[in-house]
């Protein structure tokens, strides 16, 4: 039943179960350690650098990691990694190295290992899986990790609660254990290619980037979703906590249900496309992002001057709205990368366009979060969301076609 069930086969729910327990322990670790730090110093600050020293690793060593994850067996990378995570919780419970400083050492090692943990299943997961069922894959896999954002943070508070940061840190612990004893299991063997010298890996890395400029399509694609997460990526992460706390003075509750209805709509988005769009959402990118930024335009005008008491109702609608096309949009561009892009550049092609998100986000936020004061939100969303319609109209018309077609078995993407 396991291999027939939604025609995915066994190796892809191998993979899922693994990548779900392990999402459920990270939920529950990334609520008790900010928790942790919090209580131990009271320090912003302090929060501030553990997010940094797991940004900063990870930006650093993505380049290698995606060398690694093209020339080794990527399976072994994958449960390999999960069992090296789990035993370094188990050393850190077991040798009480809880003090802040010691636990940022770990926050590192465990952001350097998920990189190339990362670059390892970007790499192996499409191959678990018919290309024309990789969407609603990426979508059953996606619904999992949003179904765990709803009920993951209550869980990580009542862990904490009970047991602290080390009940929080075992249950991660044990979670990584659980996936790698899933992802024993997977049937999957390619070919490997082990680096005899460090030059090897600039050489691979320069290979990598020479495939992308030599491919149009994989151009189009990556400039186009680098601008739009550039200029959008303020709204959700800035903008949008800013109207609900400050702008409508949302209490702690309603400013948590804000959140919830945008995990809510983007269940909704994934569990369309799981069981029912399936392969037909890909041509249906361009609708969606269109109407995504048209909800975006909308919170332009959620203010309490212009809706009074219906400010926060439709804050909420909107944020389900945006979260529903967010994920229309998410899973078919990442769906067509992942048909696009052969197997032997994969895992350098996604660990490159992760760090140039990483690197392209913090510099929007840094630009927007000042001017926030200044200008008020209905002016800077305005400033934002006017230049993406232009941006997405600009690409639409000239590359929508093409678009649309990119991970179709008659489009090549290289020379």
């Amino acid at each position: 039943m396991l291999e027939d069930f939604c025609g995915m086969g066994r190796n892809f729910w191998l993979y899922t179960l693994g990548r779900w327990i392990s999402q459920a322990g990270w939920v529950v670790q990334d609520v008790a350690v900010p928790l942790y730090v919090l209580d131990q110093t009271g320090s912003g600050a302090m929060m501030s650098l553990f997010i940094m020293a797991e940004l900063i690793p990870r930006l650093l060593v993505n380049p290698i990691a995606g060398v690694i994850g093209d020339r080794y067996d990527r399976k072994k990378l994958m449960y390999g990694l999960d069992l090296a995570r789990g035993a370094l919780l188990f050393a850190v419970i077991g040798f009480n190295l809880l003090g802040i400083y010691q636990l940022l050492v770990i926050q590192m090692a465990m952001s350097i290992l998920g990189a190339f943990f990362s670059a390892g299943i970007v790499g192996m997961f499409p191959e678990l899986v018919p290309k024309e069922q990789l969407a609603r894959a990426n979508s059953i896999l996606g619904s999992g990790g949003q179904m765990l954002r709803i009920v993951g943070p209550i869980l990580g508070g009542l862990i904490y609660a009970l047991g602290g940061i080390r009940l929080a840190l075992l249950v991660n612990a044990l979670s990584f254990f659980g996936s790698g004893i899933f992802e024993t299991l997977i049937e999957y063997h390619r070919e490997t290619r082990k680096l005899s010298s460090v030059r090897e890996v600039w050489e691979d890395m320069l290979e990598g980037l020479r495939f992308v400029r030599s491919s149009k399509n994989l151009m189009v694609l990556v400039s186009f979703g680098i601008l739009l997460n550039t200029l959008l990526n303020p709204v959700f992460a800035v903008v949008m906590p800013y109207i609900a706390r400050i702008e409508l003075g949302l209490s702690a509750v309603r400013f948590g249900s804000v959140e919830t209805a945008a995990t809510l709509g983007a269940l909704a988005g994934n569990m369309l496309i799981a069981l029912k769009l399936g392969g037909k959402s890909e041509k249906v990118l361009f609708k969606a992002l269109f109407a995504q930024l048209l909800c975006l335009t909308a919170l332009a005008f959620v203010t309490r001057k212009m809706l009074g008491e219906l400010a926060y109702p439709s804050l909420l609608a909107i944020i389900a709205m945006i979260g529903l096309f967010n994920t229309l949009v998410n899973i078919p561009l990442f769906t067509k990368l992942q048909k696009a892009v052969p197997d032997e550049v994969r895992s350098r092609f996604f660990t490159a366009l992760e760090t140039l998100m990483m690197a392209t986000t913090p510099l929007g936020m840094m630009i927007v979060g000042p001017l926030l004061d200044l200008a008020g939100t209905t002016t800077i969303i305005l400033a934002l969301t006017i230049p993406s319609v232009m941006i997405t109209m600009y690409y639409y018309f000239r590359f929508g076609e093409m678009v649309i077609k990119i991970g179709s078995e008659n489009v090549e993407v290289g020379v």
